[in-house]
């Protein structure tokens, strides 16, 4: 298991160091932020001054390098806009976000999994079709427009939930989030559920085939004859070689989850990341963008280890069969 680590670090460094080239060099290349922060009539020399200020004079692969050496050291630069490091700027707005994806995720799981055993157990029933049919809703339908009639139906008509914000937050254990408050709950529902709609239906369909495909196996009608419960033999037997997909792409999606959080935080008006990101872009505060798409970066990288780690214990195959090389 530790050879197995210490080759998925070394591996995942390597991800990190070429994914910093391509987001440095491309986000350089999407636009000039001196003609936004100058003044159209600025002269030559209070233009010089402000690219000076900002570290634009440099040639593009000495920033580079700067920027690499002091991300080493937790550096990932100023924001040209706050003029504060742009990671603390990311930081604060990072718990909000993070609140919000696993809220999703854990509902895509919670909601997902049983629909998905139940849509696979019986799958020409009338409840396992309007389930699948669901999933293809879930799938179709874009999310700001769900989002927007989840809005409309439970905040405007019935009056149920919060349409925005963040609400109360509460402190358990050190940690600050709006889930130890029932009014931070309240809000957090609507966005969490319109984050997770696309995950519940991928996660329905990978349950509902991983039962289909399991069922008719020789190990369950050995159980069977064994004389154990339908309950014990689906719950212990088939969930469990059912895990393996399902916690691969749970994982996946958990970086997909923050990174594309964008759309639910702007309609919902939720003070996370994915504001901040837009901001960014319109200034063109290239280290903001640079930081965040790098945090991004590393979240996925650090997924995917983890991943990797959770597929070698449910499948030792995998661990040694990647050993063998």
């Amino acid at each position: 298991m530790t050879v197995f680590i210490i080759r998925r670090l070394m591996q995942s460094s390597l991800v990190l160091l070429l994914m910093s080239l391509l987001v440095f060099f491309g986000v350089f290349a999407i636009g000039d932020p001196i003609e936004i922060f100058i003044a159209p009539d600025a002269d030559q020399a209070e233009r010089a001054r402000a690219i000076a200020a900002l570290g634009l004079d440099k040639p593009i692969w000495e920033q580079y390098v700067m920027f690499v050496v002091n991300a080493v050291a937790g550096d990932l630069g100023r924001s040209f806009v706050f003029n504060i490091p742009s990671i603390e700027l990311i930081l604060q707005r990072m718990p909000a976000t993070l609140e919000l994806a696993i809220v999703a995720v854990a509902l895509s799981v919670v909601l997902g999994v049983p629909l998905g055993m139940y849509a696979g157990y019986k799958p020409d029933g009338t409840v396992a079709k309007t389930i699948m049919a669901g999933s293809i809703f879930g799938f179709s339908l874009p999310s700001f427009w769900v989002g927007l009639m989840l809005i409309l139906i439970f905040a405007v008509e019935l009056g149920w939930l919060p349409s925005t914000g963040r609400g109360e937050v509460g402190t358990f254990l050190g940690i600050h989030s709006s889930i130890f408050t029932l009014n931070g709950l309240k809000h957090l529902l609507l966005p969490a559920l319109n984050l997770a709609l696309f995950n519940i239906s991928l996660v329905i369909r990978l349950t509902r085939a991983g039962m289909r495909e399991n069922l008719p196996m020789d190990y369950v009608k050995f159980a069977r004859a064994k004389g154990l419960s339908k309950r014990r033999v689906i719950l212990i037997h088939v969930l469990k070689n059912i895990l393996i997909p399902i916690v691969t792409v749970v994982g996946l999606e958990i970086g997909s989850v923050i990174a594309f959080a964008v759309v639910t935080e702007t309609i919902f008006a939720w003070p996370g990341m994915g504001k901040l990101i837009i901001d960014s872009i319109n200034n063109l505060d290239r280290p903001v963008i640079v930081a965040y798409l790098m945090i991004v970066v590393l979240m996925f990288i650090v997924i995917n280890l983890v991943v990797d780690i959770l597929y070698s214990i449910l499948d030792p195959r995998v661990r040694l069969g990647d050993m063998g090389k």
